[in-house]
């Protein structure tokens, strides 16, 4: 039988999992609501 508690004391992430929740986390990309607040800022003439 599996000793479940053995084994997440066993657990260690994946460096890959890491690195990939730092990027993601730390993109600057715009998503679809600043891209719409962008569009209503433009037609109501506030452009930055």
């Amino acid at each position: 039988m599996i000793n479940f508690e053995e084994e997440i004391k066993k657990f260690h992430p994946s460096l890959e999992i890491e690195e990939a929740e730092d990027a993601i986390y730390n993109n600057n990309i715009s998503d679809i609501t600043d891209i719409m607040i962008d569009m209503v800022n433009g037609l109501k003439g506030e452009n930055k």
